[in-house]
């Protein structure tokens, strides 16, 4: 297991210089933007798709800095009511699944997406109830006409190219919690799994090391974004979690992202490392700073620092007490 970033906080740096600043922290992967809503600072998906050169400059690049690259990521909405906004995300994710395959990389992270609630509406819709009944009608004509049909024809593009496809679970998106994932991995086929992301999850009241024991059961974690939430009591009390106040309205929000520790202190991060181990997680940790209470390499650096305090850099040796 190593410590990795996502390297959208250091967007307005040159690639070299944004690995040479995380090589010196002693961060170990990259998680690098290639489409979508991460956009794609430190690579040109076009460029390098029609290009072994330029493929090759990028993994000499990572090379020399002694990285490796954990993931491309492009998240957004590929089952979106609007078709052109559904087509682009749609290219997006198969022509990264296709470059990660060229660049020997293991996994792509991305969204599940989000459709409509019924055919010919335009605003994609989150059900979080099933009452009245044309919700739950919704609900199922989301999963069974549109999520899964798309999904099962990505994930048969992902097994062909031996790329893994780790859906990150997301409020406003139609896997947003581990059953929800549970169900389109077992829809598809075992390239799908989960981009595990605690940080959606504690807001929501789920316990983290129960649901990376429940995914790791089924080796349905494919990828690991190391993020933090804190929940203010103070106003989760009064108006519940689901917050549409802004993210920068931070004094009024039932909760924040965090930088690591800010939400969950140092045992708990060793916990999540110990339970990964336990179900066979060996992949990145890969920091995903959005605190605004911080700046961006404050909130990497701090991270950082508690992680390496809570990875384990050898393999468990023999049971000699046992």
């Amino acid at each position: 297991m190593e410590i990795g970033v996502l390297t959208v906080p250091l967007g307005g740096q040159d690639r070299t210089d944004a690995f040479e600043y995380l090589a010196d922290l002693g961060v170990g992967a990259v998680e690098l933007g290639a489409g979508g809503y991460p956009g794609q600072d430190h690579l040109n998906r076009a460029a390098l798709l029609d290009d072994p050169e330029k493929r090759e400059a990028l993994l000499d690049d990572v090379a020399e800095y002694d990285l490796s690259i954990s993931a491309l990521a492009t998240h957004n909405n590929p089952i979106h009511p609007d078709d052109e906004r559904a087509n682009e995300a749609d290219q997006e994710i198969r022509e990264v699944i296709e470059l990660a395959d060229l660049l020997d990389v293991d996994a792509v992270t991305c969204f599940s997406g989000l459709p409509a609630g019924a055919p010919g509406d335009s605003t994609p819709n989150w059900i979080t109830a099933p009452w009245p009944e044309e919700h739950a009608d919704a609900h199922e004509y989301q999963w069974e006409e549109v999520a899964i049909p798309y999904w099962e024809d990505i994930a048969d593009h992902a097994a062909e190219h031996d790329v893994k496809v780790a859906i990150e679970m997301h409020p406003n998106m139609l896997v947003y919690e581990p059953s929800g994932m549970l169900r389109l991995r077992n829809a598809t086929n075992d390239w799908v799994g989960a981009n595990f992301d605690p940080s959606h999850l504690y807001w929501q009241g789920i316990e983290v090391t129960d649901a990376i024991r429940l995914l790791g059961e089924e080796d349905a974690i494919h990828h690991f974004h190391a993020k933090d939430t804190k929940v203010y009591e103070a106003n989760a009390r009064t108006k519940g979690v689901l917050d549409t106040n802004a993210y920068t309205d931070e004094p009024n929000r039932s909760w924040l992202f965090r930088s690591i520790g800010y939400g969950h202190g140092e045992s708990h991060w060793k916990d999540v490392v110990s339970t990964l181990r336990m179900v066979g997680y060996e992949g990145a940790l890969s920091i995903e700073h959005e605190d605004s209470l911080t700046s961006g390499k404050e909130g990497l650096e701090k991270a950082v620092d508690i992680l390496d305090r809570a990875v384990f850099e050898t393999e468990p040796g023999d049971a000699y007490w046992a």
